[in-house]
């Protein structure tokens, strides 16, 4: 028979140990700690059978033939296929496409879309596995961006299976729910199968009984186990529910995307044991205020994690940017929409997200202030770092801001926190500040140090090669590290914080 042990349990962040307290050691917050049993596993019937003083032992025919150790020359890789999700930017994240037999959880904050692009990508899936791919390879996913894998077969990218339908399977929701928005995102499919339930048991027979070409769970911490104690989303239901999923996806060879909620820190709920044990982490990310979604791979066993996938949240569903780079551009900018004068305060930079670089505008705003502690208000940039180049910029390039109120915000949610924004930030206060704007088809890349210094930055030929796409002429820059020659492109190169205000038409 288990044995069981008491623990506490913190219901906001996860937080377990033996002992009660009032208020949350973790999280900090009051009345959250609960009172749980965690049952501990009971010793295995071979174990029980082996003689005192001696170890059970397995022969060589007991060892299923997928366990079973050869040399890693013998290891076939060619037999791994990937299968597509409908979104080419999902595959970009996920490095290819799904993985058979992979586990891909999916975390972010309430609200921000992440059932609605799991529902999306099962109609996908589930349309390629009935009707495959058509003769010009793009897939058959409505008005969505083709697959970058135009050029492959449909067995090639392991869209064969035996059974050629999509399990949906909600714990939050119920079918009629799923349906209507399934309806909604245009992703309903006659081999794409609902059901709604919380309990393990049932989901796993489903899986089994089904042998889909991918199965979703929406989500993992509504999913409850009746073979252990706990609350529904505590740690222990949850570990025995993903070890449960996980040990169904491998032995069955079934993918399986799986929804996680994240805590008030933005941190996945549930022990970090979740995160260990599956093969792919995934972080849905977007702003409240805009339509904008980023998807990035926090971990990815095959393939990179500094990838990030753009995606655009409408009325109709969610649906792929494959090129986001005007997005945060104005309208006066190259780029934009229209081509008018050049604004004051503004100035555009770099920043390299994975393997993309995107354009950021930095807009400022300086007033004179009339409160004994002038007022510093940012939006997509830290505040600190606007403190310390105020402070750098005062010392080595001879203006004085201390002052005055400062506004800097970017457009459409970009962040600009990187270093390598230091340069635009510093030419967009001084923009501002001595009313002189700088011309459009220039742009600013660069750190700056506390001496005054500008210093490299990484990847800068990425970034050079996306401002010469999008029509700038001039890129005020520091010294690259090895030789750069992008065509179209005139480089200036700065070292010290003076050159740079100089070369932009800011200096005295």
């Amino acid at each position: 028979m288990a044995k069981t042990t008491t623990q506490y349990l913190c219901s906001e962040c996860g937080w377990s140990g033996t002992k009660w307290y009032g208020r949350c050691p973790e999280c900090g917050q009051w009345g959250t700690i609960e009172e749980f049993r965690e049952s501990k596993p009971a010793v295995s019937a071979q174990s029980r059978t082996a003689a005192p003083g001696h170890t059970a032992r397995t022969t060589a025919g007991d060892i299923p033939e997928r366990s079973q150790a050869r040399p890693i020359t013998q290891v076939d890789t060619d037999a791994v296929t990937r299968m597509p999700t409908g979104f080419g930017e999902f595959d970009r994240v996920l490095g290819g496409g799904i993985v058979p037999g992979s586990v891909v959880l999916v975390a972010g904050e309430p609200g921000v879309g992440k059932s609605t692009l799991l529902l999306e990508t099962a109609g996908n899936i589930a349309r390629l596995v009935a009707h495959g791919i058509p003769n010009d390879g793009s897939v058959a996913t409505g008005d969505h961006a083709a697959n970058a894998r135009s050029h492959q077969s449909p067995a090639r990218i392991g869209l064969t299976h035996a059974n050629p339908v999509v399990l949906y399977i909600s714990g939050e929701e119920s079918s009629a729910q799923v349906r209507l928005r399934a309806a909604r995102i245009n992703a309903v499919e006659d081999n794409l199968l609902l059901a709604s339930t919380t309990d393990l048991a049932t989901v796993l027979g489903l899986i089994e009984q089904e042998r889909p070409a991918l199965a979703i769970v929406d989500s993992a911490q509504t999913i409850v186990s009746q073979n252990v104690d706990g609350i529904s989303g505590g740690s222990t239901q949850v570990r025995e529910v993903a070890s449960a999923l996980i040990d169904s996806a491998k032995s069955l060879d079934v993918p399986i995307l799986l929804v996680g909620h994240v805590t008030k820190d933005g941190s996945i709920a549930g022990p970090r044991t979740l995160e260990h044990l599956v093969d792919v982490v995934c972080q849905f990310e977007g702003d409240p205020d805009t339509a904008l979604r980023m998807l990035r791979a926090v971990k990815n066993r095959f393939g990179p994690t500094d990838e990030v996938g753009c995606f655009d949240m409408s009325g109709e569903g969610i649906e792929e940017v494959t090129d986001p780079s005007g997005l945060f551009l104005s309208a006066s900018a190259p780029g934009g929409d229209t081509a008018d004068a050049p604004v004051e305060g503004t100035c555009v930079t770099f920043t390299v997200d994975g393997h993309r670089s995107l354009p950021i505008e930095i807009q400022s705003l300086v007033t004179a202030s009339v409160l004994p502690t002038p007022r510093r208000a940012v939006n997509g940039v830290d505040s600190n770092r606007i403190a310390m180049l105020t402070a750098v910029l005062y010392r080595h390039g001879k203006v004085n801001l201390l002052a005055n109120d400062l506004y800097v915000s970017t457009i459409a949610g970009g962040l600009a926190k990187e270093p390598a924004c230091d340069l635009a930030i510093v030419a967009a206060l001084t923009s501002a500040a001595k009313s002189r704007p700088i011309p459009r088809t220039t742009c600013a890349i660069g750190e700056i140090s506390l001496t005054g210094q500008v210093r490299p930055v990484p990847r800068l030929e990425y970034r050079l090669r996306e401002a010469a796409r999008l029509g700038f002429t001039t890129a005020v820059c520091p010294s690259p590290r090895r030789p750069v020659n992008v065509p179209g492109l005139r480089l200036v190169e700065v070292s010290t914080l003076a050159d740079a205000m100089a070369t932009l038409g800011l200096g005295r």
